[in-house]
């Protein structure tokens, strides 16, 4: 017959059994019920408590009670876009916008005495371009009118070659004369395509041959000026020097050519709005200018231009003053 020990001994044998067959011990059992424990702590756990807490404790530390939520911070824009108040969690702050400034008053008086200027100014500026192109065109249309003519004028002579009843006092009493048109030219230049590609000058130049002359001599210093001279006039010549022992030029004797060239250029002046005639023994030796406005150049001026080359009897310079 068995004892009450030895049964309490068989009982906790038993269990040990059991719980060994079932993974269970002390400790597993000590851990789930702490686990137990932490989820009913946090399903009671309040947190909007939990807020008011910390709020409280916040507003206990900070200096002179106040609390960083009411510290409002500028909202940053750009300068173009209207400014918003931030919001508040104090108070509802009205809005108010900057004041836009004000147009400068339209009845200022400088700014009426600078734009009354610039307007005249610019007035005077369309006017004066006006003027000049309409007298660039005169200009150009002239100088086509008088090549045109000069052309003409030209072939004509070429074919005739008829005399030239005009004498040119050389020096003393030696002149060339007898002339007789041998060959004309005319010709014309214009301007680039990027300055308006206008008539800017017309050329006409011929040669006349006379009798010939018989030599001319000259002394000491006179030898320099007269060769200067026929170089001026464009006279062909040749020079033969008689020099003494110490190589100086004593005397020269000059054979002067029969041949004459004259020359006739028609300049446009563009900035003073006239043209600038330069000639070259066309009436008498050397060089002479002759300034004619472009409305002046009609049939008439030419005409009488052409009867001046023959040496006709004329009215060429009372029309070219018109």
């Amino acid at each position: 017959m068995s004892t009450p020990e030895n049964n309490d001994t068989s009982s906790i044998i038993r269990e040990a059994i059991r719980a060994k067959r079932e993974h269970k011990s002390g400790i597993e059992e000590d851990i789930a019920a702490l686990e137990a424990s932490l989820l009913a702590d946090i399903e009671a756990f309040d947190l909007d408590a939990a807020e008011r807490r910390a709020q409280r404790e916040q507003n206990t530390s900070s200096p002179a009670g106040m609390s960083d939520s009411t510290l409002v911070f500028p909202e940053i824009v750009p300068t173009s876009a209207p400014r918003r108040p931030v919001a508040s969690n104090t108070a509802t702050r009205p809005v108010v916008e900057a004041p836009v400034p004000a147009p400068p008053s339209q009845t200022s008086t400088l700014l009426d005495q600078l734009r009354h200027q610039a307007e005249t100014r610019q007035r005077e500026m369309h006017t004066a371009l006006a003027e000049r192109n309409s007298t660039n065109e005169a200009i150009d249309q002239a100088l086509k009118h008088l090549f045109f003519y000069l052309h003409e004028f030209v072939q004509q002579l070429n074919i005739l070659k008829p005399a030239i009843p005009r004498q040119y006092p050389l020096i003393d009493k030696h002149v060339l004369a007898e002339l007789t048109w041998q060959e004309g030219f005319a010709d014309y230049r214009t301007q680039s395509q990027s300055a308006g590609a206008l008539v800017e000058l017309v050329s006409f130049s011929y040669r006349l041959i006379g009798a010939a002359l018989p030599p001319i001599e000259r002394d000491g210093p006179a030898v320099e000026r007269f060769r200067a001279t026929l170089f001026d006039f464009g006279l062909p010549f040749t020079c033969k020097e008689y020099k003494n022992e110490r190589s100086y030029v004593e005397r020269a004797e000059f054979q002067i050519g029969s041949e004459i060239s004259v020359s006739a250029r028609w300049r446009a002046d563009f900035a003073k709005g006239v043209l600038i005639l330069e000639t070259r023994n066309l009436e008498r030796l050397g060089s002479a200018v002759y300034t004619v406005r472009p409305h002046a150049v009609d049939q008439a001026l030419l005409e009488e231009f052409g009867r001046l080359v023959l040496s006709q009897p004329n009215h060429f310079r009372d029309l070219a003053r018109r």
